[in-house]
């Protein structure tokens, strides 16, 4: 059984892009998904699948403050080049036992944002990429 004030408020949660920390932030998202393929078998009617690969998908949103992803991104992008990059995640929460820390490695973002804006409407930008590698810095566990 837990208690509600233990469950993890995004508030609290902090974002690092390579070396720099990125206050604007708003959110995160960060999944990785099995590729498999079917292996036939004889003896049953179920699928096997093994297991082939991964494929690391994620969005991070911020608040439109500067332009830094133009900065970071738009000579390489010109050139042909890649512009892989670090994305260090750290959810925390006062009422919580700890905090979660994830390291996204490799990560390629997938398209550059040049201009997007509405009259009185707050600065938004969201950005899809991809990445290679993770590592769980730190976990909460239960008490």
């Amino acid at each position: 059984m837990y208690s509600p004030e233990k469950v993890i408020n995004g508030s609290f949660a902090e974002l690092w892009i390579d070396d720099d920390y990125m206050a604007e932030a708003t959110g995160l998202e960060a999944k990785v998904s099995l590729e498999k393929e079917e292996v036939p078998q004889i003896g049953t009617l179920a699928k096997g699948y093994k297991i082939t690969g991964t494929d690391g998908k994620g969005t991070l949103k911020l608040n439109k403050v500067t332009s830094y992803f133009i900065k970071k991104l738009s000579d390489d992008m010109k050139a042909g080049k890649t512009t892989s990059c670090t994305i260090i995640s750290n959810l925390n929460d006062p009422d919580s036992d700890g905090n979660e820390k994830i390291k996204l490695t490799g990560c390629v973002l997938d398209e550059l944002i040049l201009a997007s804006w509405e009259a009185k409407k707050l600065g938004e930008e969201s950005y899809a990429f991809t990445f290679t590698g993770w590592e769980v810095m730190d976990s909460i566990e239960s008490k």
